[in-house]
């Protein structure tokens, strides 16, 4: 019988080991089956885009570079042979899909040997409950810092998919959170060490009391109410007036003395044409005559 520590949700180990369950934890190791369901991991990771040209795909190359004959040099019939600069790649990577699979009972013996392995180890812990109610990085961090794993590259497995929990690890670079019934035989051996829930391996669980739920670590918790208060500003501001002192009238704005007004202009144009009498229709013609000959003459040619 395989054993492992046994931690509580605050992460403070307890007395007695948990056995773990002797039908899966039989310390079977295959390691031939490992390396098969490793390598199939990767190539499934693979996305299969790479591609060279060939003597066919290279633009040019059309014309034959001379003549066949009467050059003393090789016979050649395009610049875009393998062996010419700037011509076509002979077997390179075309895209392709890499994908390959193994049978279902290969990958539970593969998942199975892994966590043998892990558990041989003593890199296998088991933690009663994961008291994760929100999401809380620091309160994760500190589990596993109280479980000796910080800075390691660490696998969490709940017993079912727990939102708070992946969301808690999710910000930490070593920390991979999945539920246990997920994890691959890859998963557990990227890991330097796992942590599994205790009902996983049981198949029971419970909800914690508001009193079992682990504290904070002092460095995490959140500022009191005053420390988040804001500050006042300098000096202390003055009171606002009451309704019975009444609010201080507002200074009238002195009104600006109006301009005087300016003297009226007197049109020439309009005091002329006024003082011209308006002619007859009678003596329009005579009166235009006589004022022609009193105007003087003009000097110049006659």
């Amino acid at each position: 019988m395989i054993e492992a520590p046994h931690y509580t949700p605050a992460g403070a180990r307890r007395d007695a080991s948990f056995a773990l369950p002797a039908d899966f934890f039989d310390g079977t190791v295959n390691e031939p089956v490992l390396h098969q369901a490793v390598k199939v991991y990767l190539n499934n990771q693979r996305q299969g885009t790479a591609k060279t040209k060939t003597r066919s795909f290279v633009s040019g190359g059309n014309q034959k570079p001379w003549k066949q004959k009467g050059t003393g040099r090789a016979r050649q019939g395009s610049t875009r042979a393998p062996h010419w600069r700037g011509g076509g790649t002979v077997f390179g990577p075309i895209p392709r899909d890499y994908r390959t699979d193994v049978p279902r009972k290969v990958k539970q013996l593969a998942r199975k040997s892994a966590l043998n392995a892990r558990a041989r180890e003593g890199a296998l812990h088991v933690v009663e409950q994961f008291a994760f109610r929100t999401p809380k990085t620091a309160r994760l961090a500190a589990l596993l810092a109280s479980l000796g794993l910080a800075g390691r590259k660490v696998l969490v497995l709940s017993a079912a998919g727990n939102d708070a929990l992946h969301l808690s690890g999710r910000n930490l670079p070593s920390v991979e959170v999945m539920p246990y019934a997920q994890a691959s035989a890859y998963d557990v051996l990227w890991a330097e060490a796992v942590v599994v829930e205790e009902g996983a391996l049981t198949g029971e669980s419970r909800e914690l009391a508001a009193e079992e739920l682990p504290a904070l670590p002092e460095h995490a918790a959140r500022p009191s109410a005053e420390a988040r208060a804001p500050k006042a500003a300098k000096g202390t501001a003055k009171p606002a007036p009451s309704r019975s002192e009444g609010a201080a009238a507002p200074k009238a704005k002195a009104a600006k003395p109006a301009k005087a007004a300016k003297p009226a202009k007197t049109a020439k144009k309009s005091t002329a044409k006024a003082a011209k009498p308006a002619p007859t229709r009678s003596g329009g013609k005579s009166a235009a005559k006589a004022a022609k000959k009193a105007a003087p003459k003009k000097k110049g040619k006659k």
